[in-house]
């Protein structure tokens, strides 16, 4: 259960105290262009799933330093029209599940991209791609992966992987390339808030009880139990 310390009132009105460090900006910026540089053209291939309301492809793409990361696309049926595109991250622990696991979007009329998490899938959905970056001891999960370094810390490679999500729906065969949204719930929601950051051209962003929030200020209130 999450833990809080402040009145409902104190809370929406809330803001980190964590100052920015100086180099912030041109850190994220030679990330992603060293990511872009690196990068391939994106695999899609047919899957048959058995459904006659979806259209389903197996896509790959080029993530962190040239990785590949798998993801779904999912789009209504029998459409031939280029639709807007929500690009979804996963919640912590999960991957990209299981081909025939629908979101609502594509029921929706929208096209989908469904991004695995790299290095996750063993909790409440499957996943089908490999971290194959090392990093020194850390508590168990992801969060204090790399954490000594910012250039070896986990979610530099995550948040880059959905920045090249997003680059990767823009030039899928369907997609409306000038109308791309991201979305995701707990972990999935603050990658979603990062690649909004890194990227001021969505159309929209959705997270939906996002994780990822103030790192020092919960490490702080936190206890062993």
């Amino acid at each position: 259960m999450a833990l809080f310390d402040l009145s409902g009132t104190a809370l929406t009105g809330y803001r980190s105290g964590v100052t920015p460090p100086p180099d912030l900006t041109s850190f994220w910026d030679e990330t992603i262009a060293q990511a872009r540089a690196e990068s391939w053209e994106p695999k899609v291939e047919r899957v048959d799933t058995a459904l006659r309301l979806v259209d389903t492809y197996d896509v790959t793409f080029s993530g962190f330093g040239g990785d590949p990361i798998r993801a779904w696309y999912h789009r209504p049926a029998g459409t031939e029209a280029d639709l807007p595109v929500v690009v979804r991250y996963q919640g912590y622990g999960g991957g990209r599940g299981h081909p025939h696991q629908v979101g609502i979007w594509p029921l929706a009329g929208y096209a989908s991209l469904e991004m695995d998490t790299r290095g996750q899938g063993s909790g409440w959905a499957p996943g089908d791609t490999p971290d194959p970056a090392g990093s020194e001891p850390s508590y168990p999960g992801f969060l204090t992966r790399g954490i000594r370094d910012p250039r070896s810390y986990y979610y530099r490679r995550l948040f880059t992987d959905g920045v090249r999500a997003v680059d990767c729906a823009r030039t899928l065969p369907g997609v409306d390339s000038e109308q791309v949204a991201v979305t995701g719930k707990s972990q999935g929601g603050g990658v979603s808030l990062a690649v909004a950051g890194l990227m001021p051209d969505l159309t929209a962003v959705l997270p939906d009880v996002a994780f990822l929030s103030d790192f020092r200020r919960a490490s702080e209130m936190a206890t062993e139990d």
